[in-house]
C-alpha cells in the first residue's frame, strides 16, 4: 500500500461525504482526492483525480451504485472499490462483490471499522463479515443459494433496484428518472419481478416491496 492512499467518496448525501472526508483526513496514510454525488459525477471525478480507492454507496440520487461499480470495473479495472451503505449486507454484499467491489461495510458500523476496511481492501484482500464470507463460500462450492436465502436473490441487480425504490415510495416515473431509463423499461422490470416472486398484481407488488424495504433496514 502506498504511503498515501487517494480516496474518492461517492455518496449523494453531502453530510456523509463531509463526515467521511474528516475521518479519512485524520489518518496519516489516507487522503480524500475528490467527491461525487452521482454515477456520472463519479466517473468524471475518477478521470480527473485518479484515486486509488473509491468508497461507493449503493443508493445514489441519479443512477445505481451497482451499475457504477460495474462501469468502474470495465473502465478502471485497477481501481479498488469499497461499498459503504445503509442497506443490509445480507442482500447486497454478494451482488456488490460480483459487480466488482472489494468490500462492503454498513453505515451503522464504527468509524474504526471503516478505516480498517479501507486498509484491508488496499492490501489486496476482500473485506466482508464472517457470515457473508461463509455464505459466499457455500454458494461457490454448491453453485446454489444457501438454505434460507431471501427470495429477492432471484432478482437481477436492476430488478432489485426497482423493487427497493418501489418499497421506498417511488412512483414508476420517478424510478425511471433515478435509474435513467424509460418508464416502459421500469414497467418491464416490474412485470419480471412479479413473475419471479410470484406476485399477482401491482397492489401486491407494492405491498411486498414496502414490507421488504422496511425489514431490510432493521
Amino acid at each position: 500500500m502506498d504511503s498515501n492512499t487517494r480516496v474518492l467518496i461517492v455518496d449523494d448525501h453531502p453530510l456523509v461525504r463531509e463526515s467521511l472526508t474528516t475521518l479519512i483526513h485524520q489518518q496519516p496514510d489516507l487522503s480524500v482526492c475528490g467527491e461525487a454525488g452521482s454515477q456520472s459525477e463519479a466517473l468524471s471525478a475518477i478521470e480527473q483525480t485518479r484515486p486509488d480507492l473509491a468508497i461507493i454507496d449503493i443508493s445514489l440520487g441519479r443512477g445505481s451504485g451497482l451499475d457504477l461499480i460495474k462501469d468502474i470495473k470495465d473502465r478502471h479495472p485497477a481501481l479498488k472499490m469499497l461499498v459503504l451503505s445503509m442497506h443490509d449486507e445480507g442482500v447486497y454484499a454478494e451482488r456488490a462483490v460480483r459487480a466488482g467491489a472489494h468490500g462492503y461495510v454498513m453505515k451503522k458500523e464504527s468509524t474504526r471499522k471503516v478505516i480498517d476496511a479501507i486498509r484491508q481492501v488496499m492490501s489486496g484482500e476482500l473485506f466482508l463479515n464472517a457470515e457473508i464470507m461463509a455464505s459466499l463460500a457455500k454458494r461457490f462450492v454448491s453453485g446454489r443459494p444457501p438454505i434460507g436465502a431471501l427470495t429477492v436473490d432471484e432478482l437481477s441487480d436492476r430488478e432489485l433496484e426497482v423493487f427497493r425504490l418501489l418499497g421506498q415510495g417511488y412512483e414508476t416515473r420517478e424510478i425511471a428518472q433515478v435509474l435513467e431509463v424509460s418508464i416502459k423499461t421500469v414497467q418491464t422490470y416490474c412485470a419480471r419481478i412479479k413473475e419471479k416472486l410470484r406476485i399477482r398484481n401491482g397492489t401486491e407488488l407494492l405491498r411486498e416491496a414496502v414490507q421488504w424495504s422496511e425489514s431490510a433496514l432493521r
